[in-house]
């Protein structure tokens, strides 16, 4: 008989949430530098409140996940220092590409986070982050294409 994965709880998936929310705080200092970059190599006053907003989205996700954890564990999340160097890409529009691309894999990690949280309120709130990280998947295809479009 076929078994739903989604209908089963296993108990070591709050585990893997709790880590998955680590390893979602500790990328927070390359987005932030990669971001920042990005602001600064912006073709336009326009792409950079685009990117800025998903910047800010991006800080206050963080906030929520390291207060997620907190409640949850009772310890604040705390972020080794692994002087990760920063890759600048090769163009704005390399930069633009693998910032969606990076959206997009944030969502299958926070759908990941969002299935092991012990209750509905967590899971609703992992929903708005998931639906905030589709929506700057949508804004990064936007300035993706509308740059793609002035390069011809």
């Amino acid at each position: 008989m076929y078994e739903n994965p989604y209908l089963v709880y296993d108990p070591n998936l709050l585990q893997k949430s709790l880590e998955g929310i680590k390893a979602a705080v500790q990328g927070e200092k390359e987005d932030e530098l990669f971001y920042d970059y990005l602001i600064n190599i912006a073709k336009s006053n326009d792409d950079k409140k685009i990117i800025e907003s998903i910047r800010d989205d991006e800080r206050h996700h963080n906030k929520i996940f390291r207060q997620i954890y907190n409640n949850i564990t009772g310890i604040d999340v705390l972020i080794t220092d692994d002087d990760e160097e920063f890759i600048k890409p090769t163009s704005y529009l390399e930069g633009i590409k693998r910032a969606l691309f990076g959206e997009l894999s944030a969502v299958e990690k926070y759908r990941e986070i969002r299935r092991g949280l012990p209750s509905t309120m967590y899971r609703d709130i992992l929903f708005n982050i998931i639906t905030d990280e589709i929506k700057h998947s949508a804004k990064y295809n936007y300035l993706f294409t509308l740059n793609s479009s002035k390069r011809k």
